[in-house]
């Protein structure tokens, strides 16, 4: 596990890598990894196969915090306040060396590429989800998930396939400019049921452009007086800033009232007072291509809270035909199970001028 996982999102950081992290403590962020793998452990049905952890809070204080504690049989790795990358491989090869059937790991994009340079191929991995963006194919849809396929795996009924792991340049990912390289493959167990996400794709040309255009006129001429907006992430909500004249933070969120930017580059606790001076609020989200997550993927500053007090009937969901045609269904992964289930079911999708096609939240 990557005790440091997933910390930035919140707080509006777009990853935990190098300095960040000390940024992310400074802002007042909390651990995310450990109770996500908590919540994998416990979710977990069988019994019948052993554990082998690293040490300290790098998984073995997260098994023993879990109902799983009487299967861990052996620790590897060093206890350590403070972890790094290479303790993430060091510890991966040991599992291999100890004869580890599957490694599951706990983080993000990062992470699953240390353990891509620790084991390549060599054994089968599971990602659980918690980065603040996690655009690789390694991971479960959520914990819950990924502790089914673990089960389907244990039982043998999965088949191994190759999945791609996505490297991001985090720097650069801050300042708004998104540079995603595959990075290699890792072998997932790939069980009957749709429960491993995709990897994010990307769609550019000039008729995606005329379709985001005409998505932000409907959203702009419908825009209510004196109702808070608050804009995620992504090029097609960006495209409804730029016809408002507000310069968008491309992989943040922002807050729009009267057509006017009262909020830049948001994190949690600066929505959250936003929504203590606007009595009406609105979210505009788009799903992320190729994995459909419209909540918990890069946008975790629209947290559990927010989504709370916001509600589900004051979401927007806008997206182009390119990207909606191949998603059967949409996803989220709040952090929050009971956020989760408010929010699934039927939902409306702005899809071009006036036009709205109804997709699935699941």
């Amino acid at each position: 596990m990557n005790p440091i996982a997933g910390m930035g999102g919140r707080v509006g950081l777009k990853g935990t890598d190098g300095e960040a992290y000390e940024e992310a403590l400074r802002r007042g962020a909390r651990p995310v990894s450990p109770h996500r793998a908590i919540e994998f452990l416990n979710h977990v049905r069988s019994t019948d196969f052993e554990i082998i952890a690293a040490a300290g809070a790098m998984g073995e204080e997260e098994v023993l915090a879990s109902n799983k504690k009487d299967l861990l049989r052996l620790v590897v790795g060093e206890r350590k306040e403070r972890t790094t990358a290479e303790d993430t491989k060091t510890a991966a090869r040991e599992m291999v060396e100890k004869g580890t059937d599957i490694i599951v790991f706990v983080g993000g994009d990062g992470t699953a590429r240390d353990i891509l340079d620790a084991v390549d191929e060599e054994i089968p991995v599971l990602g659980v989800p918690s980065g603040v963006k996690m655009f690789s194919a390694v991971f479960a849809v959520n914990p819950r998930a990924a502790a089914k396929v673990l089960d389907e795996f244990l039982r043998g009924r999965t088949s191994l396939v190759e999945r791609e792991v996505l490297d991001i340049d985090e720097e650069a990912y801050r300042r708004g400019v998104l540079r995603i390289r595959l990075y290699g493959y890792l072998k997932v167990p790939l069980p009957r049921d749709d429960l491993l996400q995709y990897m994010k794709t990307v769609s550019k040309g000039g008729e995606e452009e005329e379709n985001k255009l005409a998505i932000a006129r409907t959203i702009v001429e419908d825009m209510e007086p004196n109702t808070l907006y608050l804009l995620g992430p992504g090029t097609t909500v960006k495209a409804v800033a730029d016809l408002l004249g507000i310069d968008k933070t491309l992989l943040g969120v922002d807050a729009v009232v009267n057509k006017k930017l009262v909020g830049k580059d948001l994190d949690e606790a600066g929505i959250l007072r936003l929504l203590d001076r606007y009595s009406k609020a609105k979210i505009i989200v788009s799903p992320i291509g190729g994995q459909g997550f419209i909540f918990g993927r890069g946008n975790q500053q629209l947290s559990p809270r927010v989504i709370r007090r916001i509600g589900r009937n004051n979401i927007i969901v806008i997206a182009t035909w390119n990207k909606i045609k191949d998603l059967p269904y949409l996803r989220v992964d709040t952090g929050d199970p009971d956020v989760d289930e408010m929010l699934r079911g039927y939902i409306k999708i702005l899809v071009d001028y006036r036009r709205y096609i109804v997709k699935k939240i699941v």
